[in-house]
């Protein structure tokens, strides 16, 4: 897990990017459909301002306790009726208000228990959740518009450890990888990583594999979108973008069965 300090200047990353490129969208391009197969770009955005705007002002007080996520869905529907000049508006004021609240925090507060989108944990877990969250929907936005985006640096990190936490699901339940096999994957950029998962009576994350039974390289933006089911595996595999070598027939289930989430 980062920092408190990181996690919180990887989120001023996310709302500083996603200003930015409200403040750049045409009218065309608001109404453009994203990679969320039930949003346009502009839902993509409702929904990130959503999500901040039920957390300022929250804190934890259990791992049992949510915060008020019921409140997301009146937000989201409102902001889909209101101007895109209004929606960049709030969506900012939210995210000074977040902002503020993270100023404020303190390392008791990160450690304190609490419920996040994948059951409980701490708060420092639900921020860094958010940092994954913010990196991926902003890419829903900018990749089917052909938008460049800086891929790399401790925000991308973060989100590369969300998908590399899951490898052991995703190699068990997704790949379906059988009992004595073993993966690796190669990650060349931006974010260099290699990820290593083994099958011993289950799949589970490793620390290194001298001799794995299939390799699959690929960077990293295709490497979450894929794990993230935003785009369809036959366009990386087609483009070269991922490739494979060891068992065939595995390298191309693995480069096929990366979805873990959407």
């Amino acid at each position: 897990m980062t920092s408190r300090t990181q996690t919180i200047e990887n989120l001023e990353t996310c709302y500083r990017s996603i200003e930015d490129l409200i403040d750049s969208l045409s009218a065309e391009e608001w109404a453009s459909q994203s990679l969320c197969p039930d949003w346009d770009v502009k839902g993509v955005i409702g929904h990130l301002a959503g999500v901040e705007h039920v957390l300022s002002g929250w804190a934890p007080a259990s791992a049992e306790d949510p915060p008020p996520f019921a409140e997301i869905e009146p937000f989201t529907a409102a902001a889909a009726a209101w101007s895109t000049d209004r929606l960049v508006t709030e969506t900012k004021a939210i995210f000074d208000a977040r902002r503020a609240d993270l100023a404020a925090s303190t390392d008791e507060l990160f450690a304190s228990p609490s419920m996040t989108p994948v059951g409980p944990g701490t708060y420092h877990r639900f921020m860094d959740i958010r940092v994954f969250d913010f990196w991926v929907h902003e890419r829903d936005i900018t990749t089917p518009l052909g938008r460049q985006t800086d891929d790399g640096g401790p925000a991308a990190e973060t989100a590369v450890d969300e998908v590399h936490g899951s490898i052991g699901y995703i190699v068990g339940k997704r790949i379906g990888l059988p009992d004595g096999m073993s993966i690796a994957f190669h990650l060349t950029g931006p974010v260099e990583r290699d990820i290593y998962a083994a099958v011993d009576g289950r799949a589970a994350k490793v620390d290194h594999l001298d001799d794995p039974s299939v390799e699959v390289t690929t960077d990293s933006l295709t490497f979450v979108q894929l794990a993230c089911g935003r785009i369809d595996p036959q366009g990386p595999i087609d483009e070269g973008r991922i490739s494979w070598s060891g068992d065939a027939e595995w390298g191309e289930k693995a480069a096929r069965n990366l979805r873990f989430t959407m």
